[in-house]
């Protein structure tokens, strides 16, 4: 008897398979640093938790933002891939910058061009899984590309483990290996991905033009309005990794946080992509932000033992939920061919909460405590509870 998810993935195109591995390897190489990256601030390069915060808040945020740009240049352009290839491209060149910091500076230039590199792929990647996937398979298609993003990111932590244990703790020869899936995923890109054809416009339109903005319906800026709460409520996993060494977790095994929260992410995405496309999606953010309640709480109770373990799965849960099942919603509810704008404005006012909520947790661990940061967190999460409440009947489904 065949399990029920095989035939809607035998049905996904090649190229969004191909994707998915493309978002497997570039998330290897940005784990196998970022996973380490907030300890080696702290303890090597001697950086306090509230300029962690801020160089983290500004990166992810410059990475949203960005979006909002490269999303409407892909809808006018009418090409998605060549904008991929080139934030792919930033972000396997900005690898080797880590391995060669020496303070602050080397750190914010390293993850400022990373992020760029983000920011400039993401929309017109994530308007291409829409492109190419099926409408009756799409919550399926970023389900599936989420889940082998997610790979990655456990896959990553675990080799940045066994080098670290192998080289005794060289920060320095982790980052450098990180290159070289870097780079392969940018040649898996250019030569695995096809881009559909789509119908040549005799006139090229400004996306952003007034008469294209009317164009986005009120359900797209509900959704936008939920996402940017959604992310001041989920500040960046740093602050996890920062928790676990506080609670005396050993420098080489800190990425085992990352690696316990992306293997809960990874098994979920898929499968609650799938079912994003059979329930309401209201229903599903609503148990995603009562699951990101839930390991707040439980962070903000402790920093080690079964309570904050659970707490990371918790939080990795929330994520399977809710990150794939965003993505959709935009799809859903932008015009076909200005999916690159409505990506870029959802990411735009996420990028901004991003910076506030990174930054606003980095100052309350600092100021106030540990518990104070993951408390917000709770606070953020029920006012976007509150926004799911007052939802207008049929607006989403």
């Amino acid at each position: 008897m065949s399990l029920p998810s095989q035939p809607p993935l035998r049905k996904l195109p090649a190229s969004i398979w191909a994707l998915g591995f493309v978002s497997l390897l570039m998330d290897v190489s940005s784990e196998l640093i970022h996973s380490l990256l907030p300890v080696f601030m702290v303890t090597t390069l001697g950086i306090s938790v509230l300029v962690v915060g801020l160089i983290e808040g500004a990166a992810e945020a410059t990475a949203l933002i960005v979006k909002a740009f490269s999303g409407a240049l892909s809808d006018y352009w009418g090409k998605r891939k060549p904008l991929a290839v080139l934030g792919y491209g930033l972000g396997a060149f900005s690898k080797p910058l880590f391995a060669l910091a020496t303070s602050s500076g080397w750190i914010v230039t390293a993850r400022l061009t990373d992020r760029i590199g983000k920011g400039i792929r993401g929309a017109p990647r994530d308007a291409l899984v829409a492109d190419i996937a099926p409408p009756e398979l799409r919550g399926a298609a970023f389900g599936l590309r989420q889940s082998l993003d997610t790979v990655g990111a456990f896959l990553g932590p675990i080799l940045a483990i066994g080098f670290m244990l192998l080289w005794q703790d060289d920060f320095r020869a982790v980052f450098w290996v990180a290159s070289v899936p870097a780079f392969m995923c940018v040649a898996l890109l250019v030569w695995g991905v096809q881009e559909p054809n789509r119908p040549v416009q005799h006139q090229r339109i400004n996306p952003i033009s007034r008469a294209n903005l009317v164009r986005l319906s009120s359900a797209y800026w509900w959704v936008v309005g939920v996402g940017a709460v959604f992310t001041l409520a989920r500040f960046s996993e740093a602050f996890l990794v920062l928790r676990a060494q506080q609670g005396g977790l050993a420098l080489a095994w800190t990425p085992v946080v990352l690696i316990s929260m992306n293997i809960v992410y990874a098994a979920g995405a898929y499968p609650l992509g799938k079912l994003a496309d059979k329930v309401p999606h209201r229903w599903l953010l609503a148990c995603g932000l009562l699951l990101l309640i839930a390991a707040d709480a439980l962070l903000a109770a402790s920093n080690s033992g079964w309570v904050f373990w659970l707490g990371v799965a918790l939080w990795g849960l929330h994520m399977a939920m809710t990150q794939g099942l965003l993505a959709a919603m935009v799809a859903d509810t932008a015009p076909a061919d200005l999916r690159g704008t409505a990506y870029g404005f959802f990411n735009l006012l996420s990028g901004v909460a991003m910076l506030v909520a990174s930054g606003l947790a980095g100052w309350l661990w600092q100021t106030f405590g540990t518990s104070f940061t993951f408390m917000a967190g709770i606070g953020f999460a029920t006012v976007a509870l509150g926004l799911l409440a007052l939802q207008p009947r049929g607006l989403v489904r």
